[in-house]
């Protein structure tokens, strides 16, 4: 039966591989690690904000292909955290995940063992302070004395019963006060002995031991202290009646003893000098399973490519490049050489889908070393987004204000001699259209400055003559037809140069005295606007 269930779960996951997962994600949980870990030395931890912008959560979906909670929540710093380098990625490893089918499953059976959301609260154990003994705690040590004791001299002196049972009632305050502090630690502690097993077991693959060969040591401290962590699942969840009264037995043995309290606390202590250790085998399970998550994200990718990061600053190319989260995507092409990218088309054209999509490869071929295209070369950037905002009705914060804010803290990136990539959608579109193009002309100038490279959409024509020095001019456009508009997706060079806004509310049967007016009212401004130019 057990083997039946081994080889059926073999199978499930050879098939399986580099497909996306059909799970649930608890966004809260998997977070945990990412919140609560320093990541100062990163080159760039993605903001909230620029996650916003490039549906986040969603790619994490699509990347997705861990086996762990460990892994999952390691794989979630991971791709929020842009490294100073990329020499840290085992491509070895992920090849070897690939090709070798037997050695990939045993890894996936091995970090399936940490599957449950329990695991979620092992970080907890090095990232966040402990329960602490109260100053009255020693008084514990002495009534689990006086209980033996009495236990031991109860044949002698059978009065001495009533002195126990004054102690009994008094070690039960202190063993239900002390349940709630006994909760915070029955998901983790346990799970901890978990990833204990779970790391040994990988070490001794000669494979995967160069992710980290000073574990040895910290595998060794935490086993040290193995038999009292086990003390824990005995909270274990009771399956029957017998098993229920063996436990009603032992819960009142540990009152008698107050075991409970002097065994967490304890405990507690000795985990609060093993955090290093702690996290060390945390690090070394997760970053084997994103290694072999990243392995069946590119199985079942359709196209994709390590990128080069090249020192070349102000540079970025990309062939068939394309969303991984846009069903059958339209694939382009985009070269960025000392420019900046002002886009211009009208809207669904893809304007906005397109700068997501260079964003969102620039993150995961930093962080994953993996794009989604035949081939990508770029500098390694910082990435700062102003797509999707939003009034702050809470903060009082107008759609304008909110925008100026972000935008002011491009500006200040921009200044700090470190390669970004800024990536607007729309830009100022708070206000009116002279204040507009004039703010967004500058804004725009002073963030193409240094090694930065901007992707900006707008439908201000008026800004693509204004920065066609500084910003190479590309457009998506769209054909109208009798009653149909087509968007083809492909970037083209230049600006737009037609507008359809009109003839697609005609082919929407809008009242003809509306678009009636509305031509005139256009050829007018068109006329103004020629005048001006010739002035």
């Amino acid at each position: 039966m057990i083997l039946n269930r081994k080889k059926k779960k073999r199978e499930e996951l050879q098939n399986t591989f580099g497909e996306v997962k059909d799970d649930s994600f608890h966004f809260d949980l998997i977070e945990r690690y990412f919140r609560a870990k320093d990541n100062s030395n990163a080159f760039q931890t993605l903001s909230d904000k620029t996650c916003n912008d490039l549906d986040f959560n969603e790619l994490f979906m699509f990347v997705d292909r861990t086996h762990s909670k460990v892994g999952q929540q390691y794989l979630y710093q991971t791709l929020r955290t842009i490294p100073k380098s990329g020499n840290t990625f085992d491509e070895i490893l992920v090849d070897r995940f690939l090709n070798d089918l037997e050695f990939r499953t045993s890894v996936q059976l091995q970090l399936e063992e940490l599957k449950s959301n329990d695991a979620c609260y092992i970080s907890t154990l090095f990232q966040e302070e402990h329960q602490k003994a109260p100053k009255w705690f020693f008084v514990t040590k002495i009534l689990s004395v006086l209980s033996l004791v009495s236990v031991l001299f109860i044949p002698v002196f059978q009065q001495v019963i009533f002195f126990l049972f004054g102690i009994f009632i008094i070690n039960m305050v202190i063993h239900f006060w002390n349940k709630r502090n006994l909760y915070q630690y029955l998901g983790s502690i346990p799970q901890l002995l978990r990833l204990t097993k779970v790391a040994a077991e990988l070490y001794r693959d000669e494979r995967l031991a160069p992710q980290n060969r000073e574990l040895e040591k910290s595998l060794k401290a935490i086993s040290g202290i193995k038999r009292r962590l086990s003390f824990f699942r005995l909270e274990a969840k009771m399956d029957n009646d017998i098993a229920a009264l063996v436990a009603g037995f032992i819960e009142l043995f540990k009152i008698l003893f107050l075991i409970e309290p002097l065994f967490l606390f304890g405990v507690l202590k000795r985990l609060d000098s093993m955090r290093r250790e702690m996290d060390e085998m945390f690090s070394f399970v997760g970053k084997i399973d994103v290694l072999l998550s990243v392995a069946s994200l590119r199985k079942g990718a359709p196209k994709y490519c390590i990128p080069k990061i090249s020192t070349q600053a102000k540079k970025l190319q990309a062939k068939n490049l394309y969303h991984p989260l846009v069903s059958d995507c339209v694939e382009n092409d985009i070269e960025i050489d000392q420019k900046s990218v002002l886009l211009t088309g009208s809207n669904m054209s893809g304007k906005t889908t397109f700068i997501r999509t260079v964003g969102t490869n620039v993150i995961t071929g930093q962080t994953l070393n993996t794009c989604f295209a035949a081939d990508f070369e770029m500098p390694r950037m910082r990435v700062f987004s102003a797509i999707r905002i939003s009034d702050d009705l809470l903060n009082d914060k107008s759609y304008y204000f909110e925008e100026v804010l972000t935008i002011k803290t491009m500006l200040e990136a921009g200044n700090e001699n470190v390669p970004n990539l800024f990536l607007l959608d729309e830009i100022f579109k708070g206000t009116n259209t002279i204040e507009r193009i004039s703010a967004g002309k500058a804004v725009l100038s002073s963030l193409a400055d240094a090694g930065n490279i901007v992707l900006v959409s707008t439908h201000d024509i008026e800004l693509a003559d204004l920065l066609h020095d500084e910003y190479a001019l590309f457009h998506f456009s769209e054909k109208v037809n009798h009653k149909t508009v087509d968007f083809d997706y492909r970037i083209k060079d230049g600006k737009l140069k037609t507008r359809n806004a009109i003839r697609i509310l005609e082919i929407n049967d809008y009242p003809e005295s509306i678009t009636k007016e509305a031509n005139s009212i256009s050829n007018v401004l068109d006329k103004n606007n020629q005048n001006r130019a010739v002035r």
